[in-house]
């Protein structure tokens, strides 16, 4: 993806666009369901509700977290973004249950199934329609790191394989007279997504709980920080230690202490931690670096319980 196919591609344009789409989606389905009376596509037009529902909520959360830090708010907003992607959790295992709902009285009392042709034609346009979707949106994800995004793109791609489930379904049914076939894979159909949205669920709450940034960054910062590291023989000259992260949204943060000569200047300690703080923001886009200085004989015990006194 070229930066400005990036710059333009934001989450907020990305989660406008997928709103158009269920929309979109939503009306081919529930088409192909009223003209089939099947159950399977039935659960796949209800699942195309759940990413309209959450598209619009993955929207709004989106707009709060872009907006800049105030007096209430000194950190930012960042962390709205993982409501949105727990809300979209829920609003799946809802509809996985609903599913489970209709499909069980379905299996009971079988029907027939009606212009299955043209039924097939409309779920198999709204899924190409969800994958073209859900591929620019992994993409725009990654780039923006985005959890709404993601949480969004990977709810497509559910709804992609459950639309591939229920086609092969009611094909299946159509060639075999078996009728019980299309509650059995809207069923199935409910299985899947509620796992989704158990695991929507999971990372939602892990990044509440001000969970590390991503090994890849991790390393990053790592190796960053060796950069400035020295020693003269055995003895250290600059060194960096009590280094934690943590990630909000796109945000990511570091907090580090560097040690350094008790007999430096002020004015030189300080110059050396900006050069830091810009190496990391750089090798990190979005990160923002917070260093406590400090003489190199001076260690500070974080995990003494003597400091909590």
């Amino acid at each position: 993806m070229t930066s400005s196919a990036s710059s333009w591609l934001t989450p907020r344009r990305m989660l406008m666009a997928s709103v158009v789409v269920a929309t979109v989606t939503i009306a081919l389905k529930t088409l192909a369901w009223y003209i089939t009376d099947s159950v399977g596509l039935l659960s796949d037009a209800m699942e195309s509700l759940v990413n309209l529902a959450s598209a619009v909520f993955g929207l709004v959360m989106v707009t709060i977290a872009a907006r800049p830090a105030d007096d209430d708010h000194p950190y930012g907003h960042h962390k709205a973004e993982y409501f949105s992607s727990g809300f979209e959790g829920v609003l799946i295992i809802v509809a996985a249950l609903g599913i489970v709902w209709a499909a069980g009285h379905r299996l009971l009392d079988p029907q027939p199934l009606e212009q299955v042709g043209w039924g097939l034609a409309l779920s198999v346009a709204s899924s190409a329609l969800n994958g073209l979707l859900a591929w620019v949106m992994f993409r725009a994800a990654k780039q923006h790191r985005s959890i709404a995004l993601e949480a969004d793109a990977k709810h497509l791609v559910t709804d992609v394989w459950t639309s591939a489930g229920v086609v092969v379904g009611i094909a299946m049914v159509h060639l075999t007279g078996w009728l019980w076939l299309d509650a059995v894979v809207a069923i199935g159909v409910a299985l899947n997504i509620l796992k989704e949205g158990g695991h929507l669920i999971w990372r939602s709450s892990q990044g509440l709980m001000d969970e590390a940034v991503e090994p890849d960054v991790q390393a990053t910062i790592e190796q960053t920080l060796a950069g400035f590291a020295h020693s003269r023989g055995d003895t250290p000259i600059i060194r960096f230690d009590h280094v934690s992260t943590r990630k909000a949204g796109q945000r990511r943060f570091v907090d580090l202490h560097m040690h350094m000569p008790a007999a430096w200047t002020l004015g030189r300690a300080a110059a050396l931690r900006i050069s830091v703080e810009q190496a990391l923001m750089s090798a990190v886009p979005g990160l923002r670096a917070s260093i406590q200085l400090l003489p190199m004989d001076v260690e500070a015990h974080l995990h003494d319980e003597k400091d909590l006194i």
